[in-house]
């Protein structure tokens, strides 16, 4: 299979950028002293065919508008992978089981010949390890055919979060990915949406979501938590507490901060407005918007049929991807939009993620 584009199904740590990896023993979130953001991407013509032969040279990349010097990472395809399948058993997942029961022979497509290891999560309310990782597929596979129904929740923040958790204790040389199963709209959580997109956007994980559709009553419902841009500032100052605000209302926090870096630093406004729509997109489907966000791809299935397509759709992409990764010019904590483009090939599409989070730290001390 042709493998030019570095296998970029997923984010990887920094080892996987081909700088040395630290020495503590767990891979570290995307921060501020970090030096490289890397951004996979797929790259498609107007019939939908993979396209292998781009160079660095051919992609632009902004980091919050301001365009950034990209690298083309070689030779990834060897990688190993640590991989988590999370799947919603509680809600409208308890009606799906039947259709992960012999899922074995995809999943063994989906990681590939590279060295692995597969844990299983699944989730109603609340998430459990089902399966911890481990580098026998059949053991993945059975732990999926024998889920039982769970509760009435669907907690897929939670499970998100959980997963995450899960990778960040795997070695550095190891890939990151989650294999979302779910429906679309989050149930139960006790992870809020300003925390989600902390967690989905401060590591270097992949997520790959197949959804189905949530219920008439949820998709009115929407989610529980609501992340309000509308908030005005407190009269006491820009970071002065509200009076008026909710106890415990961390949305309008979030945009009351971004408010004030935005004065200062202008191009923070583009950031904030990607956070606001990624707050929004997690309140009418959760899969698809964190696949957008971490650059997976987002797969819409009702039944085993649709959940093999999806799958096999997934594998196909893992050695077709670029591996595009830039040293910040301007670091910031906070939320980071990213837009990545062709420079002169306008009939090709490009996936790749939209934006990364990057906590605040001492400054970085750049790699030789």
């Amino acid at each position: 299979m042709k493998c030019c584009a570095a296998v970029a199904l997923f984010s990887s740590s920094l080892a996987f950028a081909q700088v040395p990896p630290p020495p503590a023993p767990h891979v570290p979130a995307l921060r501020t002293q970090t030096t490289v953001v890397l951004v996979p991407a797929l790259v498609r013509n107007g019939q939908g065919e993979l396209i292998f032969t781009l160079k660095a040279s051919d992609f632009r990349v902004a980091d919050d508008g301001i365009e950034q010097r990209l690298t083309l990472d070689e030779d990834t395809g060897s990688e190993p992978l640590a991989l988590v399948i999370a799947v919603e058993t509680g809600r409208a997942g308890a009606r799906k089981l039947d259709a992960y029961r012999n899922l074995t022979a995809v999943i063994g497509a989906v990681v590939g010949g590279v060295p692995h290891r597969v844990a299983v999560v699944g989730f109603d309310g609340s998430p459990r390890l089902l399966q911890d990782f481990t580098s026998d597929v059949d053991a993945a596979g059975a732990a999926l055919h024998d889920l039982e129904p769970g509760d009435k929740g669907a907690a897929i923040l939670d499970g998100l979060k959980f997963s995450v958790d899960l990778l960040r204790s795997q070695p550095p040389p190891y890939r990151r990915a989650i294999l979302l199963v779910s429906e679309s709209i989050d149930r139960g959580s006790q992870t809020t949406m300003e925390e989600a997109l902390r967690v989905i956007g401060d590591t270097n994980t992949a997520i790959y979501s197949l959804g189905f559709s949530s219920s008439k009553a949820d998709l009115k419902n929407e989610a529980s938590q609501v992340f309000s841009s509308k908030t005005p500032g407190p009269a006491g100052g820009c970071m002065a507490k509200d009076p008026n605000a909710e106890e415990g209302s961390s949305g309008s926090r979030l945009a009351q901060a971004y408010d004030c870096l935005s004065l200062l630093a202008p191009p923070l406004r583009i950031a904030k407005m990607a956070a606001i729509a990624g707050m929004n997109g997690l309140q009418r489907n959760v899969p698809e918007t964190v696949a957008q966000l971490t650059g997976g791809e987002y797969f819409h299935f009702e039944d085993s049929g649709g959940l093999v397509r999806g799958l096999m759709a997934i594998s196909n992409h893992i050695p077709n991807r670029y591996v595009l990764s830039f040293q910040p010019q301007s670091p910031h904590p906070g939320f980071h939009s990213i837009e990545l483009r062709l420079r002169d090939f306008p009939g090709l599409q490009v996936t790749a993620r939209n934006s990364y989070w990057a906590e605040s730290g001492p400054a970085a001390t750049p790699h030789p």
